[in-house]
């Protein structure tokens, strides 16, 4: 027994932000000098990152709006009665902030304020958060998956969402990479030999817990007393080229599946260099070079939404809404992550 994804949605009311609209911005370094040609900054990041645009929520909107629209577009989806689902999990980092304000709200839980906005009366149905960087929403699959194996569910609602905008400083030119965003699956109890073969999961703390955490700004003088995300982008290049391939590995190894049939591979959408050097060193620790056009990417216009970005990302493949990429019965593809914590994980999962 084991668990498939029976339907997918994404919140698409958001709005795009093109790199174009930073170009009259000053940004600062880590030392809290100004960098002198902003033009230049916007094209650097954007040839590193491969990030032209990014999705900002409206105005009016916050966390838990994106993720009722992603979870109500994933239940039409899958064309299931909403008061059937046993367990809503949602994974987040930053909960609602309204904008304008400073301060995160999480109680009740963003999971609750999602039941209530789809009108589920079922009281067993039970709602909670996961914390979990942005590796968040496969491990809230993996907890799924064990709820469903285990007998405690049947059916389960799992949503990734951030609006990551309202905690980037404005001074820091790494604030051009987040983005916002939200996207949702339904697991569903199967015996069939499709869904989930094999998942890995670890957290690595000891050296590695600071690489994202949240500091003060780059531009004191505009924000004093204020604290963003911030991270160690080179610590994190060399962890992840590190750790997320060993992990890819373990979890393909466990699954049993020969690397000759992965027809898919869905990174977070963390940076375009980086995910590709991800599985270029996963193909080598196989002795084989990874195949054109196996890793969807949708970074290019959406960004890095944290917790949205593989949700939002196999969704948009699932509907035939990214060229050149398309799904099929009985394809096994991949799901890799990697975030604050430092925490990673992967699925190996065999398309319904």
């Amino acid at each position: 027994m084991r668990s498939k994804i029976i339907g997918t949605g994404a919140c698409h009311s958001l709005v795009d932000v093109p790199n174009s609209h930073f170009a009259e911005h000053v940004f600062f370094d880590e030392a809290g000098e100004k960098l002198k040609d902003s033009l230049k900054v916007i094209n650097k990041l954007e040839a590193i990152t491969g990030i032209a645009a990014r999705r900002y929520a409206k105005d009016n909107k916050v966390a838990s709006d994106l993720a009722f629209e992603a979870a109500e577009a994933a239940i039409q989806n899958a064309e299931i009665d909403k008061e059937s689902i046993d367990y809503i999990i949602v994974t987040h980092n930053y909960g609602d902030i309204p904008k304008g304000t400073r301060q995160s709200d999480m109680v009740p839980s963003i999971a609750a304020r999602v039941k209530h906005l789809l009108g589920i009366k079922n009281n067993s149905c039970i709602a909670y958060d996961m914390i979990f960087g942005c590796a968040g929403w496969i491990e809230s699959v993996i907890h799924a998956d064990a709820f469903i194996r285990s007998g405690l569910a049947k059916r389960c609602l799992v949503i990734g969402v951030d609006v990551l905008s309202r905690v980037i400083d404005p001074a820091d030119r790494d604030s051009m990479i987040f983005a916002d965003g939200a996207g949702a699956g339904i697991l569903e109890l199967t015996s069939l030999d499709t869904g989930i073969l094999a998942t890995a999961s670890a957290t690595f703390s000891v050296d590695e817990v600071d690489y994202i955490n949240f500091e003060g700004s780059y531009n004191e003088e505009e924000s004093p007393g204020r604290r963003f995300i911030k991270m160690k982008g080179r610590k994190i290049y060399e962890f992840a080229l590190v750790e997320v391939p060993a992990a890819m590995k373990s979890c393909l190894d466990k699954a049993d599946i020969d690397i000759n049939d992965l027809k898919k591979v869905f990174i977070h959408q963390a940076n375009e260099k980086m995910d590709q050097a991800i599985l270029d060193r996963f193909y080598k620790l196989y002795d084989k070079t990874a195949p054109e056009g196996i890793m969807p990417m949708n970074i290019k216009d959406f960004g890095n939404s944290s917790v949205a970005t593989v949700p939002t990302l196999y969704d948009m493949v699932r509907r035939g809404q990214v060229e050149g990429q398309e799904l099929h019965k009985g394809d096994i593809i991949l799901f890799a992550a990697v975030g604050a914590g430092m925490s990673l994980n992967a699925i190996v999962y065999r398309v319904d």
